[in-house]
């Protein structure tokens, strides 16, 4: 059987991506003329990839000037987005268009938790529930274990559920500017030894049994958060509306009525539009982990027809999983973007959050009118890849 090339003294390095390129071509006959094209060294990705060989390139477009009334983000910010869909960049650079004539988006950040969620197995439930009564009592030793092995991370809370003889938990963190999923991995393992150790009938534990639905969303996320919960919200004049986007506040909050039933109907965890589209452009961009897509896109719309004609839009994301440091965040193109929005640096991750869900509401006010205008069609002839 044929072997990927490895060099045990140097595998991030050009030589050896060079020699796997090569190996490619042979085993499949492949060029990879442009995958083998890229400007990043090689030797910084350690801990990013293994068996590097080159690069996927994706076109990246820039959409704003996006106006972000928030307690992080505030200003006009220049909103990079890699993609490959046509048309999207366009509708976000409108939506933040309208935005700005109507005022900008106010947004905030109102819980920040990521989760580790151990199970441990009782001789039966009762036992279940006097370990679950211990836990609250010596909260303060195992926050203190937790947080031993992190310099950033903060224990919140230990949520306890008992099913059967097991005792399912959520440890809540905050973790800085970080993502946290190792983060909390390495502290809940250490807290569950801490436990073993000082609960005579603690004898194992599983250190993930999936309440925490790490890269899937589920209802407890939305219920209990997990990352960052945003809110973008905006009020938006009727005659903006009707300059901007050839419809009216009216006829916009009758089809968001429609949606919000179709949503029901498909039992979607998104009553809104698309938000992953803004999420995915932008964590490609930005060096975040992609698959946290799975949980950010998550989201609950409500809007308002105001007296006067003003349309209230709100998007709650409550499991936005964003980072500004570790992971590919400080990958060279990556770093770059994050440096166009001005965060880079110590406590920058909540600033972050507010770009993305404000730059989220524009893609939904935009993909929005365009559907009730009849124009969501024509702009994917010209722009898109079907014209």
């Amino acid at each position: 059987m044929a072997r990927i090339p490895r060099d045990s003294a140097g595998d991030h390095s050009n030589e050896a991506a060079a020699a796997r390129r090569a190996f490619v071509t042979e085993q499949t006959g492949a060029s990879l003329e442009h995958v083998g094209s890229f400007s990043l060294d090689p030797g910084t990705l350690p801990g990013n990839v293994e068996h590097f060989t080159g690069v996927a390139q994706v076109p990246i477009g820039i959409a704003g000037p996006l106006l972000v009334l928030g307690e992080h983000a505030q200003g006009e910010f220049y909103v990079p987005m890699a993609t490959t869909e046509g048309t999207l960049v366009a509708s976000y650079n409108r939506g933040m268009k309208l935005l700005r004539a109507g005022g900008g988006v106010t947004v905030s950040v109102v819980e920040d938790h990521m989760q580790r969620a151990p199970a441990f197995p009782m001789q039966d439930a009762r036992g279940a529930r006097a370990l679950r009564d211990w836990m609250r009592e010596h909260h303060d030793e195992i926050a203190a274990a937790a947080e031993a092995t992190t310099s950033v991370g903060e224990l919140v809370e230990v949520e306890l559920y008992i099913v059967g003889r097991f005792l399912f938990c959520r440890f809540d963190y905050t973790t800085g500017d970080a993502a946290g999923q190792n983060m909390t991995g390495k502290a809940t393992r250490a807290a569950c030894e801490w436990i073993k150790v000082h609960h005579p009938d603690v004898h194992a534990y599983q250190l993930e049994a999936q309440l925490a639905s790490d890269k899937k969303h589920s209802h407890i996320n939305t219920l209990k958060t997990r990352g960052k919960r945003v809110v973008a919200e905006a009020l938006i004049p009727d005659a903006v509306l009707r300059e901007q986007m050839n419809t009216s506040s009216r006829a916009l909050y009758d089809a968001r009525q429609v949606s919000h039933l179709g949503a029901r109907l498909a039992a979607t965890v998104n009553n809104g539009a698309h938000s992953a589209n803004a999420l995915a452009a932008m964590f490609i961009a930005t060096g975040q982990d992609v698959a946290n897509v799975a949980e950010s896109h998550a989201a609950l719309v409500h809007v308002e027809l105001r007296e006067n004609d003003d349309y209230y839009y709100s998007i709650t994301l409550p499991s936005l999983i964003i980072a500004t440091h570790g992971g590919g965040t400080g990958l060279a193109t990556q770093r770059e973007c994050l440096e166009m929005l001005g965060c880079v640096g110590d406590g920058t991750a909540l600033k972050l959050a507010e770009i993305m869900a404000a730059t989220v509401l524009c893609g939904e006010l935009s993909l929005g009118s365009a559907v009730v205008a009849d124009e969501w069609v024509a702009a994917h002839d010209q722009h898109g890849r079907n014209r």
